[in-house]
């Protein structure tokens, strides 16, 4: 689909990575490969997508529900989502980049969700990943948002442990302890007014 509409999937063949999306089911944090298991009832999804179209990236993912799911995944799937709208809505420029990290965490926090440290959001444009590195947890990295900036925000919380373990694969990250994840994230351009979403439609 992405081809069809004059776009290149920009995860196939970066680093060797094997798939044009990422999909990270359940206890999966991030970076899982699309493989031949059906989804179940019950199963929460984030489904990674970044494109390469008219010379510049943008990358979006998001966390959705399959099925029947409990209550439990669909607070945490509520929250991560409340996190990164929360996150956005304080961009602008002048801003310090590491409010971003407080702001998540303090939203996490109120329900004593974790929030993973190892993954990060990060500028995007003519290139997959450059600076910023936005962190999502409370930090003091230095640096302010400039105007026409673009980068990623992507929190990812857990309800346990916020240690992931990288499968033989090489990619896929879950969580220590098999406790669920999930997932949001847009690209983002900072304007005179504050913020854009590049990634919505």
């Amino acid at each position: 689909m992405i081809i069809d509409n004059g776009a290149y999937p920009s995860p196939l063949g970066y680093c060797g990575f094997p798939k044009s999306v990422c999909t990270s089911v359940n206890e999966c944090i991030c970076h899982g490969i699309p493989d031949s298991r059906p989804l179940e009832d019950g199963d929460i999804i984030n489904i990674d997508v970044t494109v390469y179209l008219n010379g510049y990236h943008g990358d979006t993912s998001a966390t959705f529900l399959c099925g029947d799911v409990d209550d439990e995944a669909k607070k945490l799937v509520q929250v991560t989502k409340e996190s990164l709208d929360k996150a956005i809505s304080i961009c602008a420029p002048g801003v310090e980049i590491n409010r971003i990290g407080r702001t998540i965490q303090d939203h996490a926090d109120k329900f004593k969700y974790g929030v993973v440290q190892q993954f990060v959001g990060h500028g995007v444009g003519k290139v997959f990943h450059a600076e910023p590195a936005v962190l999502h947890f409370r930090n003091n990295e230095k640096g302010r948002m400039i105007l026409n900036q673009t980068f990623t925000i992507e929190p990812m919380l857990t309800i346990g442990s916020t240690n992931s373990t990288i499968w033989s694969d090489d990619w896929t990250a879950v969580t220590e302890d098999g406790s669920l994840s999930a997932q949001f994230e847009h690209t983002l351009l900072i304007t005179e007014d504050g913020v854009e979403i590049l990634t919505q439609c």
